[in-house]
């Protein structure tokens, strides 16, 4: 494996970065998780948008345009020899001192991880989820802006440890008024009647990328959707739970909180939004395999 980090490429056990990062220090700093399948990279001029609004937010400086930062991972795939999996994009602050002030760091990071990634076994893909709702509320706008993808998921993580104590594989997060923001690392979608709910982002949830195309299938597949907020009490009663998100893909959830979600098998609009998923996935996107040279004198 070949790590990317400030322009040049380390093998795994001489990847390293500073003690004095303050994205290892503080969590100062922003990510992308970004697919590819089949020689392609899917939404990844979303994911760098993205990221650039993430920086912004953070008023940190990323040390290269979109353009040098979509060859370098461009570049990271080809060099790793992938043809599927899984792309973690992470910008820090950078090097600073033991203080607090993100002034004090001169330039930041750029590190670049190419690997292969299975959230859940197949297995639950064909049965669906059983998550819990957590106690761990969501952080709210006021606090740390759920849009902004940082380095720091402590909030997520709380919430991911609750859910691993119930042996469940996720956990609903609620906000502070009671309604669902989204689970800890994906997004949420109730279908009742044929229709498509999930929360708006003003709940507390991410900007899924995922979500985003779920968005679009819907309307191709002339799905109705809408954003709305929602209570467990929506879960409890759906026909059908799936849950989005770039490293899960779409999911569907079988149980929550000892509730069974419809008839407890995956529901027709799941499958139509997860087949279309997989089509587009495996067709589109961004190609990084570069031509190989034709051969003098071949015919």
């Amino acid at each position: 494996m070949k790590i990317y980090i400030d322009g040049e490429f380390y093998d795994k056990e001489n990847a390293k970065v500073s003690v004095f990062d303050h994205g290892l220090l503080y969590g100062d700093g922003i990510f992308e998780g970004i697919r590819f399948y089949n020689g392609r990279v899917r939404r990844l001029e979303a994911h760098i948008d993205r990221l650039w609004d993430s920086a912004k937010a953070l008023c940190l400086t990323i040390p290269m345009t979109k353009a040098e930062m979509t060859e370098a991972l461009l570049e990271t795939l080809r060099v790793n020899g992938l043809e599927d999996g899984y792309v973690r994009l992470v910008v820090t602050r950078g090097v600073g001192n033991l203080g607090l002030d993100p002034n004090r760091c001169e330039r930041a990071s750029v590190i670049i991880i190419a690997s292969t990634i299975s959230l859940y076994p197949e297995e639950l893909y064909q049965k669906g989820l059983m998550i819990i709702t957590c106690a761990t509320r969501r952080m709210s706008f006021a606090a740390m802006p759920p849009a902004i993808k940082s380095l720091n998921y402590l909030n997520n993580i709380l919430a991911k440890i609750e859910a691993n104590q119930a042996g469940a594989a996720e956990a609903l997060m609620l906000n502070e008024a009671g309604y669902i923001a989204e689970c800890t690392a994906d997004n949420v979608f109730v279908v009742k009647k044929g229709r498509i709910f999930t929360p708006p982002v003003s709940a507390g949830s991410l900007r899924g990328i995922t979500r985003g195309l779920v968005f679009e299938i819907a309307e191709e597949l002339e799905i109705p959707i809408t954003e709305v907020e929602l209570t467990r009490y929506d879960v409890f009663t759906a026909d059908e739970v799936f849950l989005t998100g770039t490293a899960a893909e779409v999911v569907p959830v079988r149980e929550c909180d000892t509730r069974i979600i419809g008839d407890g098998k995956p529901g027709p609009v799941t499958h139509r939004v997860t087949k279309r998923f997989r089509e587009l996935v495996r067709t589109t996107g961004v190609p990084f395999k570069k031509a190989e040279p034709a051969l003098v004198g071949a015919h």
